[in-house]
C-alpha cells in the first residue's frame, strides 16, 4: 500500500485538504468555503465552527479516499491563514467569540497608544513586526476585554487562545480522547506580537504590554514537531507532524530554502518573502521581519512584505459588484484593452499593508471619465496587485535585497497576463510551478520529513518544476508611466 501525506490548507474564503504522494503528487483534494462576516465598517470575523466543519469534513472526505484506493495517510500537515486569532474554553473547546480575521482593522486605536508606550524600533528589534491591528496580540486582548469575565477567566488559566493552526490542532488531537494538545509552530507565534523571534520565547515584557496573559498561549514547536494525533474512529489515528503559517509554508511549497530566494503568493491577499537564511535583518523601510521555519531546532528568518488586497478584490468585482462572473473572466478583458487609460484603483478596502501601514486609508478609483467602463475597472483591479508587489520590491531594494527572479503561486497567477505585467512592471523573471497548491505542499513537505519520509527540506527540492517563466518586455518609459501614476494616486489617497 503506497503511502501518502494529508495536507490541511485552512484559508481565509475556504478549507481545503489534500492528498500528496510520496513524489509530490496531488492525488486527490476536497474544499469547502465558509461565510466572511462583517460586523461594522474596517471588521472581518469568521465564524469558528463553520471553519471546523470544512475542515473536518475535508480532511475526513481526504482520509476515506484513501481507504477506498488503498493509500496509506502517514501523517498530516497543517498550514492555516496567520494572525487570525481565537480564545476558547480550555475544557470544552467551544470558542468565547468569534475568530477575529487577519484583515480586521478594529484595534488600530489601540495600536497607537501602545506606540505611545512601546516605540516601534524597540517592538521590531523583539518581534521584527510593527504596531498594527494586522497581527494577534491586540486582537486577543479586545476579545478578552469585550466578552464578559474573559480576562477574568484567562488570567485563572481557563482559556486558550492562538492562532487558527493552534485551536485546528486542539481540535483534532481532542478527537483522539486523551488531552488535547494546545501547541503552534514558530512561524505563526512570530506573527501575533507576543513572540521574540531572536530568544526564540513568548516575551513577558510584550505580554504586559498587550495585556495577555501567558497562561492561555500555546507551546511554540518546531514546524516539523509531535503535535499530536487526529484519530477520530479510535485506534492508532494519523499523526500531525508538520505545521506553518500559510504564507511561509508557500515559501516551503515553492522550495525557497537558500538565502535571498524569493516567492510571492497571490491568494486573498498577497505576501512577498525573501530568504535570508540564519540572519535576522531588520528592515528600514517598514518590511517585516519573520520566521520563515524552524527545523531540527535551526531557525531559518526571512524578510516579509504584506498586501492585504490580492485575489480579495477579484472577489469584490464578483460578489459585491457583479462586474465578472469568475475569476478567470478578468484575464480576457485585461487583454482586451490596449492599457489601462489612467484608470488606478488603490484596494485599501482594509487599510493599506507594507510598506505604508495605514489601517484608517479606504479604497479609491482615480482617473475616471465618460469612456470608463467595467472592462477599466476589472483591469485596474487585477493592475493593483502588481503595482502594490512593486511597492514591496522597492522597499527590499533600499534595505539592500536585490533579486534576480521571483517564483509564483495562489490563485491569481493562473492569469497569464496578470504574470505577464508582474514581470513587466518588476522588470524581473517570473517564474510560475507546475503545481500552484504551494501553501498546501508546505504543509505536506514538513509533514514528509516528520514521517522521516525525506531527511530535511533539500531532499525535496527535485519536487519543483516550473512551468512557465514570464520574461520583462516592456520599455523604461512605459513603466516609469504606470508606476509614476500608480505613486499619484497612493499619494494623494494618504493625504
Amino acid at each position: 500500500m503506497p503511502d501518502a501525506i494529508l495536507a490541511i490548507d485552512q484559508g481565509t474564503t475556504s478549507s481545503r485538504t489534500l492528498v500528496v504522494g510520496t513524489d509530490g503528487t496531488i492525488l486527490h483534494a476536497a474544499q469547502e468555503e465558509f461565510p466572511q462576516i462583517y460586523p461594522a465598517d474596517g471588521w472581518v470575523e469568521h465564524d469558528p465552527e463553520a471553519i471546523w466543519a470544512t475542515v473536518e469534513a475535508t480532511l475526513t472526505a481526504c482520509r476515506d479516499w484513501c481507504a477506498a484506493n488503498a493509500y496509506a495517510p502517514k501523517a498530516i500537515g497543517i498550514t492555516n491563514q496567520r494572525e487570525t486569532t481565537l480564545v476558547w474554553d480550555r475544557e470544552t473547546g467551544e470558542c468565547l467569540y468569534n475568530a477575529v480575521v487577519w484583515q480586521d482593522r478594529r484595534t488600530a486605536e489601540r495600536c497607537r497608544a501602545l506606540a505611545r508606550a512601546m516605540p516601534g524600533p524597540q517592538l521590531q528589534a523583539k518581534t521584527g513586526l510593527l504596531h498594527d491591528p494586522y497581527f494577534s496580540a491586540t486582537k486577543i486582548a479586545w476579545i478578552l476585554d469585550h466578552v464578559e469575565g474573559a480576562r477574568t477567566r484567562a488570567e485563572a488559566g481557563e482559556l486558550c487562545f492562538g492562532t487558527m493552526d493552534s485551536f485546528l490542532i486542539w481540535r483534532l488531537t481532542a478527537q483522539s480522547g486523551g488531552k488535547p494538545v494546545h501547541a503552534t509552530d514558530a512561524t505563526n507565534a512570530s506573527r501575533t506580537n507576543l513572540y521574540n523571534i531572536r530568544d526564540g520565547r513568548w516575551d513577558e515584557a510584550l505580554l504586559a504590554l498587550f495585556g495577555v496573559p501567558g497562561a492561555g498561549l500555546p507551546d511554540v514547536r518546531d514546524c516539523v514537531d509531535d503535535y499530536g494525533r487526529w484519530a477520530p474512529d479510535g485506534g492508532e489515528g494519523i499523526p500531525i507532524r508538520g505545521v506553518a503559517g500559510d504564507q511561509q509554508a508557500a515559501a516551503i511549497g515553492q522550495l525557497c530554502i537558500r538565502p535571498g530566494d524569493i516567492k510571492s503568493t497571490y491568494g486573498t491577499g498577497c505576501f512577498v518573502i525573501l530568504n535570508t537564511g540564519a540572519e535576522c535583518l531588520s528592515s528600514d523601510n517598514r518590511l517585516l521581519s519573520t520566521i520563515a521555519y524552524r527545523i531540527g531546532g535551526h531557525t531559518t528568518y526571512a524578510l516579509e512584505g504584506s498586501i492585504f488586497i490580492a485575489g480579495a478584490g477579484v472577489q469584490w468585482l464578483r460578489d459585491e459588484m457583479g462586474l465578472v462572473e469568475t475569476a478567470e473572466q478578468t484575464q480576457a478583458i485585461c487583454e482586451r484593452l490596449d492599457g489601462n487609460h489612467g484608470v488606478y484603483l488603490v484596494p485599501a478596502f482594509t487599510g493599506l499593508g507594507a510598506p505604508y501601514w495605514e489601517p484608517d486609508a479606504r479604497g479609491a478609483l482615480f482617473g475616471l471619465t465618460r469612456d470608463t467602463g467595467r472592462d477599466h475597472v476589472v483591469r485596474a483591479t487585477v493592475e493593483s496587485v502588481v503595482y502594490q508587489t512593486h511597492d514591496l520590491f522597492e522597499a527590499m531594494a533600499k534595505d539592500g535585497a536585490h533579486p534576480k527572479s521571483l517564483r509564483v503561486d495562489g490563485g491569481m497567477v493562473a492569469n497569464d497576463w496578470m504574470v505577464g505585467h508582474l514581470a513587466d512592471v518588476l522588470d524581473l523573471p517570473v517564474e510560475r510551478p507546475v503545481v500552484l497548491e504551494t501553501t498546501a505542499m508546505g504543509a505536506a513537505y514538513l509533514a514528509m520529513i516528520g514521517a522521516g519520509m525525506a531527511d530535511g527540506l533539500d531532499d525535496l527540492s527535485a519536487l519543483w518544476s516550473r512551468d512557465r517563466l514570464f520574461e520583462p518586455g516592456m520599455s523604461a518609459d512605459g513603466r516609469k508611466t504606470l508606476l509614476d501614476g500608480w505613486a499619484d494616486c497612493v499619494r494623494r489617497l494618504l493625504a
